[in-house]
């Protein structure tokens, strides 16, 4: 059953204030839930636990994924153009037709990904001036 906008929404705001403060809030734990094909555009989940959590066909578009566990996520058909995935753990994450174009990938963790059919950042050296 697909995580409710509500209980989500409670979610992320427990998370920004966890991430302003550590004595307040709470870490994201989203391990295993349902955000299929969810809204998360400029959601800040950085460093949040979405292990094996099934976001395919979800618009994270300028979301702040930074440091964050997505071992085994479902990223199908996500659209994560110009997300900051920065030291991201995606081991084994299937992003399989996922754009990623823009996407800030440093030093993400991607063994094991599948990337297949994926749209791309395009290196530095690529870029256009």
């Amino acid at each position: 059953m697909p995580l409710s906008r509500k209980d989500l929404k409670k979610i992320i705001e427990q998370h920004k204030l966890w991430l302003d403060d550590r004595a307040c809030g709470c870490k994201a734990d989203l391990r295993e839930a349902n955000l299929r094909k969810v809204d998360l555009r400029g959601a800040d989940l950085c460093g949040a636990d979405l292990r094996g959590a099934d976001l395919c066909g979800a618009d994270l578009r300028c979301a702040n994924l930074r440091e964050a566990d997505l071992r085994r996520a479902d990223l199908r058909r996500a659209d994560l153009r110009e997300a900051d995935s920065c030291r991201a753990n995606l081991c084994g994450a299937d992003l399989r037709r996922a754009d990623l174009r823009r996407a800030d990938l440093c030093g993400a963790d991607l063994r094991g990904a599948d990337l297949r059919g994926a749209d791309l950042p395009v290196s530095w050296d690529q870029k256009e001036d």
